[in-house]
């Protein structure tokens, strides 16, 4: 029977354990060392796990050594770099957290519009170094989450239905797989493993490095924000849904059903224009059908930065609150779906509850389903109720809140989810997500990592 030191410190006894410190050129973080509590938090203040060993990575080499020695001490695996994943996949109670967190290196290529982007950055970091040069590629829209776990789960953005998904950018990656093997993989290398990543998660492997192409982005855009009151939700969501449905490419047009610091419901819509092309005032005319439409209780129309238009949600989602969220995807809102949309949002037990409606559709809809593993192409909307919230008490009204609307809504959804937007669902919605590429993602998982090492993620079983 292992002692009690032993399971706490991770070595278990085994005497490579000294050597895999030694060998190490990051931090090793054990239960009891000063730096634990911090090192073993996540993003999401509902998750409390405490792993053995927090392994913070220098670089490759790192990763590789902390993949050979969880596999030789059948240690659980969880892998973390931003550390937003919802259920807290990213870490794990007794196993190791390989943490890509300190491997930050990003170098960008302008002449070719090409960047190398370590694992452990965030996507303020990667758009603040694409920026410079006056280039991006689609990200997310909280600057806190780390470019790895969105890019591999698919990676929606505001530049998404303009350029495609994240893993639509991709050109290569550099992977650590199961048995502590690095590997360079693109369209070229190793192409059956590039086509998983591009869509599968963690599933095949760590990736240490991304290759991404970039696009050019105007130094300001077009950007609107209009607030519609409770009386005029229906019909100012439906004008919304027609807009964005019928939007060009270079249109990203969100909204969300949210409550107002009075207590007022209402509606929310913000849009922007991305593309490089046209004039300013014929960029802004495109949103002008938002602001116009109705009478809202707020409407501006403005220019602004990218960076700035990235970073507006990252107050909203505060590392360390309580998290919860249940997505589907729609194919178009339609009346029904509002009716119950507004009836169940009616009952949200706090200010801190949403309604998000993101857009995706565009460049995304045009690559086939099964050319990369993300599935699921044809939507035109990710809907998902969002539980914000700080009293653990809260926990089970807000979870059963969002539980309740998402199955109002699910009579009207297209049955398919977003990875990165699954929390602990089981096995059914993982199917669900990965859709009709799931059985080539199960070869490709038997042949780089046949004994599921790298389980802890919407998993793929080789089984």
């Amino acid at each position: 029977m292992r002692s009690d030191r032993q399971e706490a410190s991770g070595d278990g006894g085994n005497p490579g354990f000294e050597a895999f410190r030694q060998a190490l050129g990051g931090q090793l973080v054990q239960r009891g060392d000063p730096d634990y509590d911090m090192a073993r938090k996540v993003w999401n203040g509902a998750i409390d796990k405490h792993p053995a060993l927090v392994v913070y990575c220098a670089d490759a080499t790192d990763v590789a050594g902390a993949v050979r020695f969880a596999r030789a001490t059948g240690l659980t695996i969880a892998v973390r770099s931003g550390g937003h994943n919802l259920a807290g996949l990213s870490t794990c109670d007794n196993g190791i957290v390989i943490d890509l967190s300190r491997m930050k290196r990003i170098d960008v290529d302008v002449a070719r519009r090409r960047a190398r982007a370590e694992a452990g950055l965030n996507l303020g970091e990667f758009d603040q170094a694409t920026l410079r040069h006056g280039l991006a590629t689609t990200m997310g829209v909280n600057s806190d989450t780390g470019i790895a776990g969105l890019t591999l789960g698919g990676g929606f953005g505001k530049l998404g239905r303009k350029y495609g998904l994240s893993c639509d950018n991709l050109e290569a990656v550099e992977i650590v797989t199961a048995d502590g093997e690095r590997l360079h993989a693109s369209t070229t290398e190793h192409p059956d493993l590039f086509w998983a990543i591009r869509g599968g998660g963690g599933n095949f492997g760590i990736v240490t490095a991304f290759h991404f192409r970039l696009h050019p982005i105007p130094a300001r855009l077009p950007v609107c924000a209009v607030v519609y009151p409770w009386d005029q939700a229906r019909e100012a969501m439906l004008h919304y849904d027609a807009f964005a449905r019928a939007a060009p490419d270079d249109v990203a047009a969100d909204a969300a059903l949210v409550t107002q610091p009075s207590g007022e419901r209402c509606l929310s819509i913000s849009a922007c224009h991305v593309g490089p092309d046209g004039t300013e005032e014929t960029r802004q005319a495109a949103l002008r059908p938002l602001v116009e439409f109705g009478n809202p209780v707020d409407a501006q129309l403005d220019f602004v930065p990218y960076l700035q238009m990235q970073s507006a949600s990252d107050a909203l989602f505060a590392r360390g609150r309580r998290y919860y969220w249940k997505a589907q995807f729609l194919r178009q809102i339609r009346a029904e779906a509002v009716d119950a949309l507004l009836a169940a949002y009616a009952l949200a037990p706090s200010p801190g509850c949403l309604v998000v409606f993101q857009q995706v559709g565009g460049a995304i809809a045009r690559v086939p389903d099964e050319a990369t593993a993300y599935g699921n192409r044809s939507a035109d909307f990710d809907c998902f109720p969002l539980a914000i919230w700080d009293d653990p008490a809260d926990d089970d009204k807000h979870r059963e809140w969002a539980r309740g609307l998402w199955e109002a809504v699910q009579p009207y959804s297209t049955g398919g989810v977003y990875a990165n937007n699954l929390g602990d669902e089981g096995a059914q919605r993982t199917r669900a997500a990965y859709g009709v590429n799931h059985s080539r993602l199960v070869a490709v998982k038997r042949q780089y990592d046949p004994d599921n090492a790298f389980r802890l993620n919407q998993n793929i079983d080789p089984a």
